[in-house]
C-alpha cells in the first residue's frame, strides 16, 4: 500500500505565511466542482453543495485506497468567489455572490473513477447537488496569497494587503478571488480559523 501526503507534495500551495503576502504560480489540477449563488451563510445549495463534494471525494478515496493500493487524505475544501461585475464586489452583501466550491483530486484518480464514485454514491445518498458536480482541471497560474488567522468576517485587511502587493509589484487582478479554509468552522473556534487568500494576476 503506498501512502501519498499531498499536502506534503503541494506545501507551498495549501501552506502560507500568515505575515507576508507570496507569489506562487500554481499548476492544473484536477478538481470536483460545483457552482453556484448566494450567502455562504444561509444558502441551502452552498451547503448541498459541499455535502455533494466531500461525500464522493471520501467514497473515491477509499476507492482508489481498494482498486489501487494507494492511500491519501481527502484535501481541504476551496472555494472560488465573485460577482457578474467586481467593480461592485462588496464583502458585506454576499447575497449576489457567485462561487465555485471545490475539492482537489490526485492525478491518479481519474475521470472514470469520479463516474463510478457517484453511482455507487447515489445508490446510498440523495444528494440534491450530486448531478451537478464537474470533474475538470483547473490551471490557476501566477498569484499573491497570504495565510488569515481568524473569523473569515475579518480577512478584509488580508483581502486589501494582497490587492496591494499585486499592483504594487505592477501587475493587475486577474480571475477569481480563491479561499483554501484548512479546517472546520464547526469545530473550530472563530478566531483559530485557518484560510489561505489568494489572488490570480497578471
Amino acid at each position: 500500500m503506498d501512502r501519498v501526503d499531498l499536502k506534503r507534495q503541494l506545501k507551498e500551495f495549501y501552506n502560507s505565511s500568515s505575515q507576508e503576502v507570496e507569489f506562487v504560480d500554481v499548476p492544473a489540477m484536477n478538481f470536483l466542482m460545483v457552482d453556484g449563488k448566494g450567502n455562504p451563510n444561509n444558502s441551502p445549495d452552498y451547503r448541498a453543495a459541499i455535502e455533494a463534494l466531500f461525500s464522493v471525494s471520501y467514497t473515491l478515496k477509499f476507492m482508489v485506497k481498494k482498486e489501487k493500493s494507494i492511500d491519501y487524505g481527502v484535501m481541504p475544501l476551496e472555494g472560488l468567489w465573485w460577482v457578474e461585475d467586481m467593480t461592485k464586489f462588496n464583502p458585506e452583501n454576499k447575497d449576489d455572490w457567485l462561487w465555485t466550491a471545490m475539492i482537489m483530486q490526485p492525478n491518479f484518480a481519474k475521470a472514470e473513477d469520479v463516474k463510478a464514485t457517484i453511482v455507487q454514491v447515489k445508490k446510498k445518498k440523495d444528494l440534491p447537488k450530486i448531478d451537478k458536480l464537474r470533474f475538470e482541471s483547473f490551471n490557476e497560474g501566477k498569484a499573491a496569497q497570504i495565510l488569515h488567522i481568524g473569523p473569515y468576517s475579518a480577512e478584509g485587511a488580508n483581502i486589501a494587503k494582497i490587492h496591494d502587493f499585486i499592483q504594487n509589484k505592477g501587475y493587475i487582478l486577474s480571475g477569481k478571488h480563491h479561499e483554501i479554509y484548512l479546517n472546520n468552522p464547526g469545530k473550530t473556534a472563530p478566531e483559530k480559523l485557518k484560510t489561505i487568500i489568494r489572488q490570480p494576476m497578471k
